[in-house]
Formats: C-alpha cells, structure tokens, sequence
C-alpha cells in the first residue's frame, strides 16, 4: 500500500514536471514566427533632429503571429512598455533587440529580447535616444543614438555596444542624422545617413565597416525621393528597401538596386501598384513580406509580395484599429563577413591621401569638366577653418589628421579663390588610411596607376596644421 502510494506521488511529480517544461517551452517564439509593429493612432510626419524619419514610433507596440494562424489574435510581446519598435532577430534566431519607451515621456533606449522565454533586458541608459538597433557578424550591437557638441554638431551617431564588456563606443563623426542600418554579407554597415549641418541635405545610403572605417556613397535617391527604411540583401545580388517620393512619412514605393552596381541599377518594382508600402523582409527568396495600404483612408496591413512578378501576394493579417508597420522573422541566418579592424584606439590621428585635387569629372555629355588648376587645400571644420595645405605638383596631398574629429575639404587658388567648394564632411578613425581619386570626382571613377608625389614624403611636414588640429580638439 505504502509502495503504491510512493508511485503516486511521483508519478504526481513527473507530471507536474513535464507540465511546468512544457509550458516554459511552449512559451518561446518557434521558427518562422512573423513579428510586426503595430500602432493604433494615424501616422504623423514627426521628423526632427531627435526622430530622423519618423523611426521612433510613438504609441507603437510589437507583437508576434504565427504563420500557419494569421487569422488568430497576435500576441503582445511588450506588454508594459509605452512604445516599442524597430525589431531585429539575432543571427542565431535565438534573440531579438528592439528600441523602446517604457513610460510616456522616457527617453528611447536598446532592450534585447530572450525569445526562448520572453524575458527583457535593457541594453543602454543613455540620457539621450537610441534607436534602430542591429546585430553585427561578430555579435556586437549597433545602433544610432544622438549627440551634440558645442554649437553646431547635433547628430544621431552609430555606436556599437560590447556584450562582453558591457560597453558602447562610437563609430561616426559627422554631423549627420545616421538611422535604418543593415548588415550586408560583405561585413560593411548600410546605413542612411543624412547630412544636418551647414544645411540639411537629402538622405543617402553609406556602406561603412563596423569600426567605423571606409565610409562611402552606396546608393543616392534621385531628385523629389527619399529613402524611407531599412534596405535587405535579397536574391540575384540585389538590395531592396522602401523608396518614397516625398517628405512625408507615410510610405513609399518598393526598390531595387544592383549591389554591384547601386547608383545605376534602381528598379521600381511596385510602380503598376496604388497605394503606399511601409516596410519590406525578404521571407524566402522571390516571396516578401510588406505592410501595405491601397488608400489614405485605409490602415497598414501585412501582405506577401512576389519580387519576381512584381505582384501582390496573400493578405496575411489586418486589424481595422491598428496600421501594421515594421515586420520581420524568427528564423536562423547566415552570418555576414568579420571584417579585421585597422584603427588602434590609442592613435590620435589617421592619414588622408588624394591623388590630385583637379582630377577631371566628366559630365552628362561624356566630356571633362574643365576648370582652373587648384594649387592648394583648406581645411574646414565644424566651426572655423583649420588651415590650409599646399599640394605636390600633381594635385596629391597626404595628410595626418586628428581622429575622430569631422573636417570638410575646399580647393583654392594661389591666390586663396575659391576652385571647388567644401566638399562632404570627413572623418578618420584612430589608425585609420584613407584615400580618394581627387575633388568632387565621380563616385565610380578609379585612380590613376601611378605613385602620387605626396606619398613620396612623410606626412609630418604639415605638423603645424596637426598641432592646430588637436589643440582645436582638446577641451
């Protein structure tokens, strides 16, 4: 009788057991699990210096679908925060980071998601907002976060934050709103970066390495467009993101570009389409997921899209009080590129090398642009001039400049006129090497095979604008 009450008991035991593990393991996200934001109030063209685009959607909330139960109620995964958006799953499709306001007036900050048991932990306690987070090859967070200093630099910077180590570190220098950033396979950062000072200029796609190196044009909009969201590696080499064409923030058309060739390959995929896309994540490899609506009038809701017929697919789920908006998936990904970092943090300067500031542009007719041979550079920044350089015979110049620190580029004359005016903001990391064909050449156009005269002599002999350089810098 004993014996048999003692088994009993422990068959209690294991039941209860294999309950508690059962629903703990029923709790997570499964593979293919569709994760959107959701917001119930209209769309509002809140862009500012402290919301670049719109990307911090207030009110906004994210929540999970099953694929295989679209008609069911999705489930909140942010109960209890204010705001929350911008998801992104993890390589290993094991986690997922978002930004979020847990009460009305907080401050935006990174919190990553544990999808195997829901729980939350809050990455960064900035005092200023962070927003669009993303996982980098070698497991590092990045993200945007904003910045001022002094006058006249106000920026959203990308930095990265260390797991390990528990500790951020900032990437970009410019004054430039830096926001929507992807990984492509190659290891570079995507990012739109749009310029905030002197003048506020139209937003572009700049591919950068993880330490912040490298900075280049991807992929420009053409006049009365503007890039509204992130862009994803897709099939047959492409690259594919929401393109508007406008200022507002209500959506835009689906395209294309060639990641061979990205500022001649644009494709507007969604051009026999009415109405307006919000957000685009490539599900398998012709078949997408977007948030679409047909009319003004009607809310955001999530579709599939066919790449390859240029079509709208299945409607997947739609809710009469919210517009759907960001979506992506739980699932496994391939890990991009580790790219090797050159920049030594203890450095205080990286080297700039321009093969010849009067290097020709050819213009739209196939012919060279000519114009009075520059004999000298100066160098601007943020406040004031920095000084000016004197170039080798061949229009090379090599420089050291203090790291870290944004510094535009002017060509002048013997005389101190004027040739070319300030060019993009610059920066060099710790370390860093950077170089360029010549002044306001095309983004395509590759340098000369030959040894330009600059790098012939050290950099040190222009010291004194160095000097200059870091006593500007020190506080």
């Amino acid at each position: 009788m004993t014996i048999r009450k003692s088994n009993s008991f422990l068959l209690i035991i294991l039941i209860f057991t294999f309950s508690i593990l059962f629903t703990s393991c029923n709790k997570g996200l499964k593979e293919g699990t569709i994760i959107f934001t959701q917001v119930s109030s209209n769309l509002e063209n809140n862009n500012n210096v402290n919301n670049p685009f719109g990307r911090l959607i207030t009110g906004s909330q994210i929540m999970a679908l099953s694929p295989d139960k679209t008609d069911e109620k999705p489930k909140w995964l942010t109960k209890g925060y204010f705001s929350a958006c911008s998801p992104i799953i993890s390589n290993d499709g094991k986690s997922m980071v978002f930004t979020a306001q847990k009460n009305q007036n907080d401050v935006w900050q990174i919190f990553k998601m544990d999808l195997e048991n829901l729980k939350i932990a809050q990455i960064t306690s900035a005092k200023e907002n962070c927003l669009d987070p993303t996982f980098l090859p070698d497991g590092q967070l990045l993200y945007s976060k904003f910045k001022k200093e002094g006058l006249f630099n106000q920026s959203f910077s990308l930095y990265t934050y260390n797991f390990k180590e528990n500790k951020s570190q900032q990437i970009t220098f410019k004054p430039h709103a830096y926001y929507a950033s992807t990984i492509l396979h190659d290891g570079r950062i995507l990012t739109v970066s749009k310029q905030l000072y002197p003048a506020k200029k139209e937003a572009m796609f700049m591919a950068l390495r993880p330490d912040g190196t490298k900075e280049e044009l991807f992929y420009k909009s053409p006049k009365e467009h503007s890039l509204f969201s992130r862009a994803y590696e897709v099939s047959n080499h492409k690259v594919a993101f929401i393109e508007s064409d406008s200022s507002s923030t209500q959506g835009g058309s689906i395209v294309t570009i060639n990641y061979n060739r990205p500022l001649h390959s644009r494709e507007n995929l969604s051009s026999k389409i009415q109405g307006l896309f919000y957000a685009l994540y490539p599900q398998k490899e012709d078949k997408w997921l977007v948030t679409y609506r047909p009319s003004s009038q009607d809310k955001f809701a999530l579709f599939e899209f066919n790449s390859e017929n240029k079509t709208l697919g299945k409607h997947l789920y739609k809710d009469a009080n919210f517009n759907v908006l960001q979506v992506v998936v739980v699932k496994k990904h391939k890990r991009a590129r580790i790219l090797p970092s050159e920049i030594k943090l203890g450095a205080p300067t990286g080297l700039l090398l321009c093969q010849n500031i009067n290097a020709p542009r050819l213009m739209s007719n196939g012919k060279e642009s000519s114009s009075v041979k520059a004999s000298k550079i100066e160098i601007l920044g943020i406040e004031s001039s920095l000084g000016t350089v004197a170039v080798e015979e061949d229009g090379s110049f090599y420089l050291n400049i203090v790291a870290n620190t944004p510094f535009r580029l002017q060509t002048l004359s013997k005389d101190g006129k004027i040739i070319k005016s300030p060019s993009s903001w610059i920066y060099v990391r710790p370390n860093e090497r950077r170089g360029c064909v010549g002044c306001h050449t095309d983004n395509e156009q590759v340098p000369e095979n030959r040894q330009p005269l600059a790098v012939k002599k050290s950099p040190q002999k222009y010291q004194c604008l160095l000097m200059k350089l870091i006593r500007l810098k020190s506080p």
